[in-house]
């Protein structure tokens, strides 16, 4: 690895700066989802254990630079206390970070408020980076999800105090690099969702790296439309076909088999129950959307996990929101975690859809990895340079 983890700090008596991202939902004035808090738990355990004291340092939706009381960090004490079993304090200004309280030096965890009110944060500002890092001895970051972000808590501190990645981001990138950098071979990926449009880097960098490269939902009618075939009322962006033809040009020029659904589920309307068909690819009736991909399609592409070493997928093979459009989904996710729980496959997955989609399959629990990083994780498919993971590497 060319960056360090905390197995390669003495932490005993040190203050911890610790990157993490706790941007959680939240209603009537309670946090209702912990995931991403429950993913921090063993960097901060392991800190306090080691002797440290971890000063959290986070973001909470979008404030731009200014103090906005609603946007206060303050609302995810009492799930932090919980996830960590201990005290959180948090710490309302710079300048109450730069004065602790006695009260505050007590508490067993320090959380400065909303990095994000802050204009230097955003601006990745260095002097504002420097009254950062007077307040630790330790930068660690363990936040992943917003290593493609240049801001002061994210790369400038990497390099104005020895730095190292916290355990979730250690568990990120050791993921991706058995994902993408170095894999067990064959590769396949998956890759769904309503637009070719937002996915051009991510298709154009994963051609080169897999070796087959299955392409469903709203996606794959703009690839099926480029063949030549009609899909009816589907959603596809026809003005995209002759970049989905050069996106197949280039996989076959580097020997990567593109799958596309070779039969599809079809639908007058997009609705709950709503009445459907199975017809093959060519074949959609043009009053008809392509709501999901069939059974042979399935087939396809459960065979070609049967013989991969590697699995890494972004987003859903239909509409899978609602039954019956979410059967290629469900199935092909299934036969993935089988594979995964049973050794033969090692499974990377993320992106927001994505990961409801495999939760509401029943799939999640058994995929290799699951990342929680939307942005960052599809930026790394999509080989770009991370500058937070960088700035670690340069530490």
């Amino acid at each position: 690895m060319s960056w360090k983890t905390l197995d390669d700090m003495d932490l005993a008596g040190k203050r911890v700066l610790v990157r993490v991202d706790i941007n959680v939902p939240v209603d009537k004035g309670a946090v209702t989802d912990t995931t991403r808090i429950e993913r921090i738990v063993p960097t901060v355990t392991d800190i306090l254990a080691r002797g440290g004291k971890p000063m959290l340092v986070a973001h909470f939706d979008r404030p731009r630079g200014k103090v906005v009381p609603s946007m206060s960090l303050r609302v995810t004490v009492p799930a932090l206390e919980a996830a960590f079993v201990c005290s959180v304090r948090l710490i309302e200004t710079l300048e109450g970070a730069e004065n602790l309280t006695e009260e505050a030096r007590a508490a067993d965890v320090l959380l400065l408020e909303n990095i994000r009110f802050h204009p230097g944060e955003e601006a990745n500002d260095p002097d504002f980076a420097a009254r950062l890092a007077a307040l630790g001895d330790i930068y660690c970051n363990d936040a992943f999800s917003a290593a493609h972000r240049a801001h002061a808590s994210t790369t400038a501190l990497a390099h104005l105090l020895p730095a190292c990645a916290g355990r979730l981001m250690q568990a990120e990138l050791q993921a991706l690099e058995a994902a993408l950098g170095n894999p067990a071979r064959p590769v396949v990926a998956v890759v769904g969702g309503a637009k070719v449009s937002t996915k051009l880097d991510l298709l154009g960098n994963l051609v080169q790296k897999v070796d087959t490269l299955v392409i469903g939902g709203g996606m794959a009618n703009t690839f099926l439309a480029a063949m030549g075939l009609d899909v009816g009322r589907s959603l596809c962006e026809h003005d995209m076909a002759a970049t989905a033809r050069d996106i197949m040009a280039k996989a076959g020029a580097a020997g990567c088999t593109i799958l596309l659904p070779a039969d599809v589920v079809v639908a007058r309307e997009f609705a709950e129950g709503a009445a459907h068909e199975v017809t093959g690819a060519h074949a959609c009736p043009p009053d008809a959307m392509i709501l999901d991909a069939g059974p042979q399609a399935v087939a396809r592409i459960t065979a070609a996990l049967d013989t991969a070493k590697t699995l890494i997928w972004n987003g859903p093979l239909g509409a899978f929101e609602i039954a019956p459009f979410d059967a290629a989904t469900n199935a092909a996710a299934q036969h993935a975690a089988r594979l995964s729980r049973d050794g033969r496959l090692i499974s990377v997955a993320g992106g927001g859809d994505t990961v409801s989609a495999l939760n509401r399959a029943g799939a999640a629990a058994d995929f290799t990895y699951i990342s929680t990083a939307g942005g960052a994780f599809l930026e790394w498919m999509e080989g770009r340079d991370l500058p937070g993971v960088a700035a670690l590497k340069g530490a």
